[in-house]
């Protein structure tokens, strides 16, 4: 039993490690997001719980005295901690899905509910019928596994009900992936836990099974970082290169290519008139336009914000007369955004498109052409806003 302890505990202090390196990386980030801060919760989540698990491995290994004290303290900790890994992550979930009114009072009582709930009702079973949860020689019941599991069970369904239903919804194949990759994330460290249980007691597959997904996710998540622009949370430049550098992403059979470049018209008036805050609002409200139209258009489509103002969209269409009301639909949007918000400017954007044009063509030409049909374009609305009365 002492070397069941030793493999065990050192597996759990690894993982402890693994996570802590993790966290610490995340702790002195200098741009903490919300949901980095939420995923970080579920990590200190994690590894209290490998600790409590440990000790617990000790009780069983007879290295910590087994009486009833050792053995309510760590099982105890268990379910508070395995209940908080999950909880954890149902919130993270609920910041990148980004769910409404998901810091109101109301909707964190329910989120939390079913483990006051379920807390309340295991304490008031000790010390009613204890032995419903404990043999006379201090060992579990099922009924004690039963609370253990049922809080997280209630937090993982809903995350997947809920990342199944936005997945439903979505066009665009990667974000119906990355919903499914949340939302079953859960389900997979739960499986981890069940093959430990049922198949290889004496190894910890719960623990290595956690540090490996969460390794897989943290990566994941860098990647996505990497690839992001921060303030608009578009394509960056770099993700752009990395798109145009794969030739099977701009020639597609049965469909042509079509880049067509934005630029925010009057950015630096904005900028000097109202300060950089609103103009980073400016930018962000045109970022989430363009995002919202090219959602709902069927046509595949590569949205990146190129710098500065500049936002450009790389669209396969099936012919020409797609984008020019694809182009007045965001206008149209950008429009609706500022009122809605009550913005104290006029914001508006201009768009140059061209084709890719055969073999002989190359992507950079092409931007070149649409980049002066962009300029051409803010120089006509200029002029006829300056016509109006």
């Amino acid at each position: 039993m002492s070397g069941y302890f030793i493999y065990y505990t050192e597996a759990s202090i690894v993982c402890v490690i693994i996570f802590g390196i993790m966290l610490g990386r995340d702790l002195f980030s200098m741009d903490r997001q919300e949901k980095q801060i939420k995923y970080d919760h579920a990590l200190i989540a994690f590894m209290l719980y490998f600790v409590s698990d440990a000790l617990w491995a000790a009780v069983i290994a007879g290295i910590i005295p087994k009486n009833l004290f050792t053995v309510l303290a760590t099982n105890f900790a268990n379910y508070i901690f395995m209940a908080a890994i999950t909880y954890s992550w149902l919130r993270y979930v609920m910041a990148v899905e980004q769910v409404p009114n998901r810091e109101n009072r109301i909707t964190k009582f329910a989120i939390q509910f079913p483990f006051i709930a379920s807390t309340i009702a295991l304490i008031v079973t000790y010390l009613l019928a204890p032995r419903v949860l404990l043999t006379e020689d201090l060992n579990l019941r099922p009924a004690y596994s039963a609370f253990q599991i049922t809080v997280p069970c209630i937090y993982i369904v809903v995350v997947i009900i809920y990342t199944m239903r936005r997945a439903r919804t979505e066009e665009s194949l990667i974000e119906k992936k990355r919903h499914l990759f949340i939302g079953f994330f859960p389900l997979m460290v739960i499986l981890g836990g069940l093959v430990q249980i049922l198949l290889l007691s004496e190894t910890p597959i719960f623990c290595f099974c956690c540090a490996i997904l969460m390794l897989v996710f943290y990566i994941n998540s860098m990647e996505t970082q990497i690839s992001t622009d921060p303030l608009t949370a578009l394509n960056n430049r770099g993700q752009l290169l990395h798109y145009i550098s794969q030739k099977a992403n701009l020639h597609r059979e049965g469909r042509t290519t079509f880049v067509v470049m934005f630029d925010i018209n009057d950015f630096k008036a904005i900028n000097d008139t109202y300060g950089h805050a609103e103009g980073d609002r400016a930018l962000i409200l045109v970022a989430d336009s363009l995002r919202h139209v090219v959602k709902n258009h069927n046509a595949p489509m590569f949205l990146a914000r190129y710098g500065g103002d500049e936002f450009i969209l790389i669209a396969h269409a099936a012919d020409e007369g797609e984008i020019e009301p694809l182009i007045g639909e965001i206008r149209e949007q950008i429009d609706a955004r500022c009122r809605a918000e009550a913005t104290p400017y006029r914001l508006s954007i201009g768009a140059g498109c061209d084709a890719l044009m055969g073999a002989e063509d190359t992507f950079q030409k092409c931007m070149q052409r649409a980049d002066e049909k962009l300029y051409l374009d803010k120089a006509r609305q200029k002029e006829r806003f300056n016509q109006m009365p």
